[in-house]
């Protein structure tokens, strides 16, 4: 059986932790640049806030309402994610983080333990609440897409707690769920399925298997199909093998993209913001144990002010794949060059690495890094992440990177303190 323990709000109950009398209160955090709306409490969506609506249209209702208004903080955000990993970590060693507040458990063996599923579950929402202080909901399912499908029905019950183990309440849920929120069904085969009368998760499972690898991908659509019929064929992948979190990071692609807090023209700073993205970047790909061999620059100008082309890019393509630093961020500098154009305001930037593969299963080629070079930059970067896992992130760095406070950093009006990751923002308790 798997569980998947979702937080719940969890941007908002992360602020809410540290700050108690949020509890009740309508409250809502910011994208970068406080841009739009990226979480809600559930008082907030009561209110009618639609998740990803433009800050200044939604500005008069907020005050109005005295909706709490916080600008992103993902320090505090990471450091409370990983609390919450160590405590399901608890439960059962086979856990697989899947996004910032979501994580897969095997429950494996916890039935001698505990006397049902039910219990177990509710002992990790418990030992998560208690421990960190964040609510989360647990879905239990004899596969990944039915946990997914457990969870959703476990926050709309309101127990936070959902046990599909039996096949009636499967077929249950199955049927209470619309096909377009399964787990694997996105936008594009959510219309083609209506279109052909498939309304439910039901439906879908109800239909033939063939007919599933037929219309839905081939053989992803087929282990959509067994998943929902309750047979388990999605990999796992725990420990260190684990999948990425998808903020920013997947199978294929690992992104750093930023809005800048005013417009920028000057070269110096644009460089030094790519910089910055692509040490985070390749931070990234060590920490998940790979190496990128494109790298692509992107560079954006106001998309109303400027007819055309909003969004330039400019793309190198290494000749070996690397994790390194220093060789990722000569290729980003080597593309932004091509794409910068004096005199232009830029509004934001990014940086793009593909064409990932496991570290250390490169092919060498004749007159590139010999295995001496590689392993000596293979002990660089690890000596480099571990002064800045002890010290705090970018306290070692490339000189062309930026400093604590740089030029193009996002607007925050609205910031709340790194409770957990500065000793100068301790919270204090009077």
């Amino acid at each position: 059986m798997y569980a998947l323990v979702d937080c719940n709000n969890f941007y908002v109950s992360c602020e809410r932790v540290f700050q108690p009398a949020l509890a009740g209160r309508p409250v809502v955090v910011l994208s970068n640049n406080d841009g739009c709306l990226i979480a809600r409490s559930d008082e907030a969506k009561a209110l009618g806030l639609k998740m990803g609506e433009p800050f200044h249209l939604v500005r008069a209702t907020l005050e109005r309402h005295r909706v709490a208004v916080f600008s992103s903080n993902y320090a505090l955000y990471g450091d409370m994610s990983r609390r919450v990993m160590e405590v399901l970590s608890s439960f059962s060693p086979e856990a697989e983080p899947y996004s910032i507040d979501e994580s897969f458990l095997k429950l494996t063996g916890l039935e001698l333990l505990y006397p049902n599923l039910e219990s177990c579950a509710h002992a990790i929402r418990e030992a998560v609440r208690q421990q960190v202080g964040v609510p989360v909901c647990v879905g239990v399912a004899p596969t990944k897409t039915l946990a997914k499908l457990a969870n959703r029905l476990a926050r709309k019950c309101g127990q936070g707690v959902m046990v599909l183990a039996t096949p009636e309440k499967q077929a249950a849920a199955r049927q209470d769920t619309a096909v377009g929120t399964v787990w694997g069904v996105g936008r594009k085969y959510s219309q083609k399925l209506l279109a052909m009368g498939v309304v439910t998760a039901a439906d879908l499972a109800n239909l033939p298997e063939g007919w599933a690898r037929r219309h839905l991908g081939g053989v992803v659509g087929q282990r959509l199909w067994r998943e929902l019929n309750g047979q388990p064929c999605l990999a796992e992948q725990f420990g260190e093998q684990a999948a990425p979190p998808k903020q920013g990071t997947s199978r294929h692609s690992v992104t750093c993209t930023r809005s800048f807090g005013r417009p920028q023209q000057e070269w110096a700073v644009v460089r030094e913001a790519i910089a910055t993205f692509m040490a985070r970047g390749a931070e990234k790909l060590r920490r998940y144990n790979l190496e990128a061999h494109v790298v692509t620059v992107l560079l954006g100008t106001d998309r109303y002010a400027n007819p055309g082309l909003a969004t330039r890019t400019g793309v190198v393509t290494l000749a070996l794949a690397t994790a390194d630093t220093g060789e990722l961020s000569r290729a980003a500098l080597t593309a932004l060059r091509r794409v910068f154009r004096p005199g232009v305001a830029y509004y934001r930037a990014g940086i793009l690495l593909s064409g990932l593969e496991p570290a250390g299963q490169a092919q060498f080629g004749l007159f590139e890094a010999t295995p001496e070079q590689r392993e000596r930059s293979h002990r660089l970067m690890t000596a480099l992440d571990a002064l800045n896992t002890r010290l705090g992130r970018q306290t070692v760095r490339l000189a062309a990177a930026a400093g604590p406070a740089p030029a193009w950093r996002g607007r925050c009006a609205f910031p709340s303190a790194a409770y957990t990751t500065e000793w100068e923002q301790l919270w204090t308790i009077c």
